[in-house]
């Protein structure tokens, strides 16, 4: 939210949701498949005596899979947000999941030595009305000491896909910045975008397009986020008539 102005926008994250994503459902379904069959007897079991709850167990395991993958990667985001910022992060009591996040982003840091300008801060667009939080702006050197400021946001997924660019475009594009004291100063030049993918068996830094073309997708996602949201609400008017529901019995319904 604006601190100035308390307008509320979308975040980046709702507007890209307009994409549609018909894969989700035959991914889901999968899910529940294969829930179904590694608990079989389980289900049996608990069907027999709830119908009910054997198929909401079911019907819910893409839930529970998102559920629990959003857990970890909440928790790798904080840790690689102290350990950016130069935090000392001890493995002693660290859970056996988080393990080799640790040692993949410390293998990043050693190997990239990126320079951190700003962290997990807003960026606010005046002109379109969206805003996001960004995981990082850093200053990272070429091959020949020439430095350029990306735009970075870290990935825990079992993937990179291709909606990050429009993330990146969108953070990138933005008119401003907003510190979390609701401090505010204008986007600085950004030269290049990137995702670091990072999982429990592996690390890539890849650079991401980043340029006027992928932030115009970006921002006719944003027009259908008002259509969806607002504008499709605004079409369909009172009838200008209406009749009841008497039902009318016909000459077959007569005869049988």
């Amino acid at each position: 939210m604006n601190q100035e102005t308390k307008e509320a926008v979308p975040g980046v994250t709702s507007v890209i949701g307009m994409l549609p994503k018909p894969f989700l459902v035959q991914w889901a379904a999968k899910m529940a498949a294969e829930a179904a069959v590694d608990n079989l007897h389980a289900v049996t079991a608990i069907a027999e005596n709830d119908r009910e709850g054997a198929i909401a167990f079911v019907k819910g395991a893409h839930y529970r899979y998102t559920k629990s993958r959003a857990s970890i990667g909440s928790e790798a985001h904080d840790m690689f947000e102290r350990m950016i910022r130069g935090e000392y992060v001890s493995t002693r009591y660290m859970s056996d999941a988080m393990r080799p996040y640790h040692a993949h982003f410390s293998e990043f840091l050693d190997t990239v030595q990126p320079e951190l300008i700003r962290a997990e801060d807003v960026t606010w667009s005046d002109e379109h009305r969206y805003a996001g939080s960004f995981d990082a702006l850093l200053r990272i050197k070429d091959e020949d000491g020439v430095a350029a400021t990306v735009i970075a946001d870290w990935k825990t997924s079992k993937n990179t896909y291709p909606e990050v660019a429009l993330q990146m475009a969108a953070y990138g594009f933005a008119d401003r910045l907003i510190d979390p004291d609701g401090n505010s100063e204008p986007m600085p030049p950004i030269d290049a975008a990137a995702v670091l993918h990072i999982t429990d068996e592996q690390w890539a830094f890849k650079p991401v397009r980043f340029d006027a073309e992928v932030f115009g997708y970006f921002l006719r996602l944003r027009e259908t986020f008002d259509w969806d949201r607002e504008v499709s609400k605004t079409v369909i008017g009172k009838p200008f008539a209406k009749g009841g529901n008497k039902q009318i019995t016909t000459g077959t319904q007569r005869r049988a």
